[in-house]
Formats: structure tokens, sequence, C-alpha cells
């Protein structure tokens, strides 16, 4: 599921946005003003090998926003 973070270069907004296709990219507007100056942020992602847990990662999860593995990143609340 591609979803991507987005910041308003107008108003400073910083947005989720599901694109379904790359060509979708080129019309993202920012939610809260509607620029079209918008720029794609580098976020951090899950990848899950399918393997078991040793706990470590499930109780470390509890305290993050489920898209790292940490509790410090900018999604985190």
């Amino acid at each position: 599921m591609p979803v991507y973070d987005y910041k308003c270069r107008k108003c400073g907004a910083v947005f989720e946005k599901f694109l379904r296709t790359m060509a979708a990219a080129a019309s993202v507007q920012c939610e809260k003003c509607g620029s079209a100056k918008v720029e794609k942020l580098v976020s951090c992602c899950a990848i899950s090998s399918g393997g078991k847990s040793d706990g470590a990662a499930s109780s470390h999860s509890s305290h993050s926003c489920g898209s790292c593995s940490g509790s410090h990143c900018s999604t985190c609340h």
C-alpha cells in the first residue's frame, strides 16, 4: 500500500497521501490550503520477514506509531 508523506511549501501542513500510481503524484495538492507546491518527505517503513518474534520487537512496538520500530520518528505520537 503506497502511502507517502508530503509537506506543503505554502502553509507548512504535513499530510499523508495514498497514491495508486506514480503518475498521480503530479496532481497531489495540500489538504489544508489546496496548494500544488508540495514536497514528498522521506519516511520510514515497516518490513516484516514473516519470521518468529523474539518478544523484543513486539514489546517495543507498543510504544511506536506502527511505521517504525522506535518511538522518536516524526509520526510517533
